[in-house]
This record gives structure tokens, C-alpha cells and sequence, in this order.
């Protein structure tokens, strides 16, 4: 019985030590041999992926720094530490990186602000901004329905109050949450600012008023006030130019409908 399956047990051992041989010469000639420089890079980075560097994520900044064809400090989760990280593989000096942090330029809560429509389309602010500008009275406000929180890699956004939070942080800084909202209402500002304008309605004062509580009328006393003329009203929106604020608080004390606002982001952990 045996000596009639042996011919087909020594042709199985023949195709399998063949496929054997034909598999190593294979990976011996065709092996895409892997670059030690970009690895080493690899292992520096947080491996997130957000693509706040400009590249598809972290394996593509690595490779792209390499070739030599990126900089060692367009990491913006990462920050200075993962750019001296990177310099250092790299033999380069390092380079300052921005310490940013995302905003919420929206003070259009609930007692704030209305509905001018009771909206139940698709349940995102992408959704909800193509049907006449979005349901609430302010077009310009905070939609509040998350589209920025769940594509926050940190977790870092919540909606409270019908708009949403920024908790500092957790914040990575790598602006996913810029490109997501369809009112342009986040934006990312560097850690060390010390005044925010918490509106980004640029109608005329009464109308902005009228739809909005806590909206900029755009009167103009913060700009006359502002003895560093870090503030300028354009578009009936105050605006601060934050290499020329000192922090004074002057602005914020003076401002009529309470849209500018001293922050510390140390402190701003809204979404425990």
C-alpha cells in the first residue's frame, strides 16, 4: 500500500522543494530593501497619521525626509521634542516648530442664539449647512452637531451648550478639525496668545445683534482702545494681531457683548 502512494508523496516533496527554492530566489532578487534612515525616522513620529505635516502619514513624511525632500519639523503633534528627534537622525540643525492649538471663534450658545429651523437632514454640520446655511439663525455660528469631534484623533472636541469645545490639552494641534467645519469657525492659533475673538459673524451690528447675543457688532471700541493697535474691525469683525497683543485685557473689559475673551490654555479643559 505504501510503495503505491510513494510516487505521489515524492512528486508533493518535489513541487513543494521547488516552490521552496523558486520563493527564496524570489525574495533574494526582488526584495525592496528597506531604508534604515527612514525607519529610525519612523520610530520618532507618533505614528497618528493625521496629515497635518502635508504628506498621507507618518511612513510618507519618514520616507519624504530621507530622500532628503522634507524637513525635520512639520510634525505638528510631535512639536520641538519629535523635531530635535529628527534633526538629530538627520544631522541637521533643528527648527523652531509652531506650538499651535485649536479655537472655537463661536460664543453662539443656546441662550445666545436660535433656531430659525428645526433641521432632520443627515445629522452632521456638512449636511446641515447645505440646507439654506444650516439651521440655526447665525449662518455664520457653530453648527454643533460634531463633524469636527469625530475626526479629532485625540479626542480633544465636544459640544456643550450647542457648540463646540477645544479641551487644550488633548488637543494635537494638527488642524483636522479647520478643514472639517464647513463655517470655518475653528481655527488654530498659537498657545501663547493671550485674546481670542469668539465670533466669526461678519454681518452689520444690528443684524448680528438680532441674530446673536453675544455676537461682534463690530463698534470699533476695542480698536480705539487698543493702545498696541493689535486690533483692527474689518468687515464689521474685530480682529487681533497677536505680535502686537500684550495681553492688557483692556479689550475684553471694554467689549459690550463679551465676544472677546482672556484665555489661558493651560486652563481651557472644557470637555472632562
Amino acid at each position: 500500500m505504501f510503495m503505491e502512494i510513494l510516487p505521489a508523496l515524492l512528486v508533493v516533496a518535489a513541487v513543494g522543494l521547488l516552490a521552496g527554492i523558486l520563493l527564496a530566489l524570489a525574495s533574494h532578487f526582488f526584495c525592496v530593501e528597506e531604508d534604515e534612515t527612514a525607519k529610525r525616522l519612523r520610530e520618532c513620529l507618533p505614528g497618528i497619521n493625521c496629515g497635518a505635516c502635508g504628506y498621507k502619514g507618518c511612513d510618507d513624511y519618514a520616507a519624504s525626509m530621507a530622500q532628503g525632500t522634507a524637513a525635520p519639523n512639520l510634525c505638528v503633534p510631535g512639536a520641538g521634542t519629535v523635531a530635535e528627534k529628527l534633526s538629530g537622525i538627520l544631522g541637521v540643525d533643528a527648527r523652531e516648530t509652531k506650538n499651535n492649538v485649536a479655537f472655537v471663534t463661536c460664543n453662539g450658545n443656546c441662550e445666545a442664539t436660535s433656531k430659525k429651523a428645526d433641521y432632520r437632514g443627515i445629522d452632521t454640520c456638512q449636511g446641515a449647512s447645505m440646507l439654506y446655511g444650516g439651521p440655526n439663525a447665525c449662518l455664520y455660528g457653530c453648527i454643533g452637531l460634531g463633524d469636527c469631534a469625530r475626526v479629532c484623533p485625540a479626542d480633544a472636541i465636544c459640544v456643550l451648550d450647542g457648540i463646540a469645545h477645544v479641551d487644550s490639552s488633548k488637543c494635537l494641534g494638527c488642524g483636522l478639525c479647520v478643514k472639517t467645519c464647513p463655517k470655518q469657525v475653528i481655527v488654530m492659533v498659537p498657545q501663547a496668545v493671550s485674546t481670542l475673538v469668539m465670533c466669526n459673524n461678519r454681518e452689520k451690528g444690528a443684524e448680528a445683534r438680532k441674530n446673536c447675543t453675544n455676537a461682534c457688532i463690530g463698534c470699533k471700541k476695542c480698536e480705539k482702545n487698543c493702545s498696541a493697535g493689535a486690533i483692527t474691525v474689518t468687515d464689521n469683525l474685530a480682529r487681533i494681531d497677536f505680535d502686537k497683543c500684550t495681553g492688557c485685557g483692556i479689550c475684553v473689559e471694554g467689549c459690550p457683548t463679551q465676544c472677546l475673551k482672556s484665555v489661558c490654555f493651560s486652563d481651557l479643559s472644557e470637555c472632562s
